[in-house]
């Protein structure tokens, strides 16, 4: 009774009267025999969504070793109070809304300084936008404020901070503008609560019970991070910090820094909570004088050869400080004309005033204006055109060379080539240096003096956390005439030894687009070399070289023409052609020549940039691709074709490796590129084959797993089982262990759930009866734990696994460091498991993975990720050249391609022919 009248109260409340309103009519009657089927489904539904697994235990096999790791334990002496969640509001006086990004925290700041009584001396944590969180309940539920902000744009507090783009000439004589520029403005601030989350959830999420509250409350303690480092002057991106320090930062070429700063986040782990600190880079501006960074940024010599409408774009939204009132703007757009003919109109110092008393305007250049009325003339940017900060109908222009850009501002467009090398070689640190790096940034940041992490207890500890590691012994490997050999540090060589299963080769061809090298020279050593490892080459039909006419034409020219040479002389189709290619790094023609021959003839081809004289560790590389391409092995694990494999010899098993290729960064319009290898011949894990799709751009989830087409199925999956099948002796894999990169924590449970649906579904497509048993591995590489050795400089050895300590407190996942760390600090692989009908135990698997990153046949050395991952990540790569040059518009004949649902649709990939698509012609 009490609940039904609390109800009506409300009721009454709600419609603002005492009168209810009628209630409705009652539902019809059920008949007995009915069955809520939706219903029913739903709950079944909710109920068999798949999660995690646990973790089913320990390793053990190993030899033991003590590492440190960059994890700091954390203790959290408070778990029995609240974080308290407040949405923001930020407006202007006159009411509109604030939409300046890096303004909000002054602002906030501004009103924890000035109501900090009546804020109870609360400190914030604010996320520099909507939110806020505090320890313990502010006064109210609701709170409003109003501050004034002086200078609110000429000082950068974070990395988000933007200059007043405001509409003010740089004029003394514009004394109405100067009376109302962005100096101080007023704001006013609500604050309204908007949930509780209690601290021992933090304590559930470190016994393996996570929920929303754990994971809001570790985004709190994340935010409380980054307001720290703002407060410090900070460049923020995402959880990484980088401090305004020009020893931090190394050019890497188009006065581009690499920038080297640190990444930051708390995790709950099976020792407790711990912080994860790492060493981390991002590309920064160099700053200085405008000019020198568009003429370096085109790599031309003087500002009068640059390209400007591609340096308008280039120099949009980029923050400047202005000489010599050294205010900061944002660049809004570049004049249409130079200086000395860009006029616009202004008021005059000393200009009469008309009838109604306003000063008369005057048309004027900006160069005589900069020269009558601030008496500066412009030295180099009279002829070139003037920086826009203003608004598009109300522009403010600032001649070249009185912009200077200000430090902190990330390069977010993708670097080239040499860029990217010059990142690398830059940013490589030897563990030992990482550790006093780490240890150092910890001791600046200071975190113990941070109000809100006192207030509720927490304490980060200064030493690296010490965890217990076991170096795994590395699979024996087979190779040609029944050698056999352990590989030292995750190395081998074909020193006196032969490939396993070497190919013959008869037919085949040289294309030699200008190379510079002896092409004669390079044929021989490539015969001695294949007969030293058992390939048996013979010589080819012809070097066919490339006319001197077509070196400078467009590069679907060049390769056309090339084929039309060695259709005219060849009398049938080669097995192989080597493809000499005249620059060594993003040669343009490897793509279309790429899909020429796997899509046009399938044709096996593989490309080669050599110096004048290759040696012949080069071509034994070399070699090692054209030995898989063909259809040969160079070495596999002695246990493949053996009992001893235990589950992968005794029941017919498949193994998958899942990848999605995302263009390059401000590529929206690339399609992003899906590609799921396979292995084949059971029971061999060291043969696969690949299917590639492309979908809708920056699309993580792979969408053609199951592409039904009428009665069939077109999707990928059923293309690989039915490969398997017939390359397995007409069997059907009664195991299936999928291996998937690319997907964060947030996204396991699509990949359990939408992913794993569809594999299944296509299983059950093929033969409705047919149940196999599933292993999904998640594998990443993009996260910031490292390990290291306690009593040696060195990295950790090739084998080192980690299992216990710092890994997930419920969950089962490991790290496993397979390869030899030669340069830098060794990154390991975060392998997590995220479901297991197959019944593996935690040796079993971790052996089967450690063996996977020694069957990768491009190379003598283990690697760092399992090799169908890698193999996945070259066929998405291989392809996504094809469509380079092609019009995204365009929708060829489709190997499977797959559209996006409504109106965009996805260019296809050409369908490769059937002679090389089950071939390894991505190695």
């Amino acid at each position: 009774m009490d609940s039904t009248t609390g109800n009506g109260a409300e009721l009454e409340s709600a419609n603002g009267s005492g009168v209810t309103d009628a209630l409705p009519p009652p539902p019809p009657v059920i008949p007995p025999n009915v069955e809520p089927v939706r219903i029913k489904t739903e709950i079944a539904e909710k109920k068999n969504l798949r999660v995690p697994m646990a973790r089913n235990g320990f390793g053990s096999k190993g030899q033991k070793i003590p590492l440190l790791t960059n994890h700091f334990k954390v203790n959290v002496a408070n778990l029995q109070g609240h974080f308290y969640h407040y949405s923001v509001a930020l407006f202007y006086d006159d009411g509109r809304p604030v939409e300046q990004k890096g303004v909000g925290r002054k602002i906030l700041d501004k009103v924890h300084e000035t109501y900090h009584s009546d804020l109870d001396g609360k400190e914030f944590a604010y996320d520099g936008e909507k939110t806020l969180f505090t320890f313990g309940a502010l006064p109210s539920n609701k709170m409003d404020f109003s501050v004034v902000l002086e200078e609110v744009s000429s000082t950068r507090t974070n990395g988000n901070a933007s200059p007043n783009n405001g509409n003010e000439e740089q004029s003394d004589g514009d004394r109405k503008r100067l009376r109302r520029p962005n100096r101080s403005k007023s704001f006013r601030v609500e604050i309204s609560y908007a949930a509780k989350i209690p601290l021992q959830a933090l304590a559930n999420a470190m016994r393996g019970q996570e929920s929303e509250q754990s994971q809001e409350a570790i985004r709190v303690l994340d935010i409380i991070l980054r307001q720290h480092a703002a407060r410090q002057g900070c460049l923020l991106v995402r959880q990484s910090f980088f401090h305004n320090d020009p020893s931090n930062c190394e050019p890497v070429g188009g006065n581009i820094l690499g920038c080297r700063g640190f990444h930051s986040s708390f995790r709950t782990t099976q020792g407790g909570m711990s912080l994860n600190m790492d060493v981390t880079t991002t590309m920064i501006i160099k700053p200085g004088p405008l000019v020198d960074f568009v003429i370096a940024n085109q790599g031309v010599n003087d500002p009068f050869t640059v390209d400007w409408s591609k340096a308008k774009r280039t120099l949009k939204n980029l923050r400047i400080k202005v000489s010599p009132s050294n205010q900061e703007y944002r660049i809004t757009g570049m004049s249409d004309k130079p200086c000395r003919e860009q006029m616009f109109e202004y008021r005059p110092r000393n200009a009469p005033k008309n009838e109604n008393g306003e000063s008369e305007t005057v048309e004027i250049s900006v160069y005589d204006y900069f020269l009558r009325e601030r008496n500066l003339e412009l030295q180099y940017s009279a002829d070139l055109p003037c920086i826009n900060v203003g608004k598009p109908k109300r522009p403010t222009y600032i001649p070249l060379e009185h912009c200077t850009l200000i430090p902190l501002q990330r390069y977010t467009k993708a670097l080239n080539t040499f860029q990217r090398s010059a990142l690398v070689e830059k940013s490589r640190q030897k563990p030992q240096e990482r550790m006093n790096v780490l240890s150092k940034a910890l001791k600046v940041s200071n975190y113990d003096t941070e109000p809100l992490l006192r207030s509720c207890g927490i304490s980060i500890s200064s030493n690296f956390t010490q965890v217990e590691g076991r170096v795994l012994q590395a699979p024996k490997l087979k190779m040609g005439r029944g050698d056999e050999l352990f590989p030292r540090n995750g190395r081998w060589n074909f020193n006196n030894k032969q490939f396993v299963e070497p190919t013959k080769i008869d037919k085949w061809a040289v294309a030699n687009f200008s190379a510079r090298c002896n092409v004669r020279q390079l044929v021989d050593d490539l015969m001695r070399i294949g007969g030293m490892k058992g390939v048996e080459i013979a010589p080819p039909f012809d070097v066919f070289e490339e006319g001197h006419q077509f070196r400078r034409a467009p590069t679907l020219i060049r390769v056309e023409k090339m084929f039309e040479e060695i259709q005219s002389k060849l009398p049938g189709a080669p097995q192989f052609i080597l493809c000499l290619l005249p620059e060594r790094k993003n040669c343009d023609i490897y793509g279309p020549w790429k899909k020429k021959n796997l899509t046009e003839y399938g044709i096996v081809t593989q490309c080669m940039a050599p110096v004048r004289q290759p040696n012949d560790q080069y071509l034994t590389n070399c070699l090692l691709k054209i030995n898989a391409k063909l259809g040969g092995l160079n070495s596999l694990l002695s246990v493949e074709r053996t009992p001893a494999f235990t589950v992968i010899s005794k029941v017919p098993t498949i193994i998958l490796g899942m990848d999605v290729s995302h263009g390059s960064p401000g590529q929206s319009d690339v399609p992003s590129i899906a590609a799921v290898v396979s292995s084949r011949q059971w029971p061999l894990i060291s043969k696969y084959r690949a299917s590639v799709r492309t979908q809708p751009s920056k699309a993580e989830m792979i969408e053609s797993l199951v592409k039904k087409n009428g009665t069939e199925d077109d999707g990928i999956i059923k293309e690989l089982l039915v490969d398997f099948y017939a390359s397995s002796g007409k069997r059907k894999p009664e195991h299936i262990i999928i291996f998937r990169d690319g997907v964060s924590e947030s996204q396991f449970n699509q990949v359990l759930n939408i992913e794993l649906d569809q594999i299944i579904e296509a299983c059950k497509l093929l033969d409705e009866n047919w149940n196999p048993k599933f292993l999904l591995l998640v594998a990443q590489k993009n996260h910031h734990t490292k390990f290291f050795q306690t009593s040696s400089p060195d990295n950790v050895p090739p084998g080192t696994i980690i299992d216990s300590k710092i890994c997930h407190p419920k969950n089962n996942d490991f790290y496993l460091c397979a390869h030899a760390g030669m340069i830098g600090t060794t990154r390991p692989t975060h392998y997590h498991v995220l479901y297991d009908e197959i019944n593996f135990s935690p040796d079993e698997l971790q052996e089967l993975v450690h063996s996977l990153s020694y069957v990768y046949q491009r190379s003598t050395t283990a690697i760092s990720v399992v090799a169908p991952i890698c193999y996945a990540h070259l066929a998405a790569a291989q392809l996504g050249t094809f469509m380079k040059f092609e019009d995204q518009s365009e929708t060829s004949s489709s190997h499977g391609g797959v559209t996006a649902p409504g109106p965009v649709s996805v260019a296809q990939l050409p369908k490769l022919k059937d002679n090389v698509a089950n071939s390894m012609f991505f190695c």
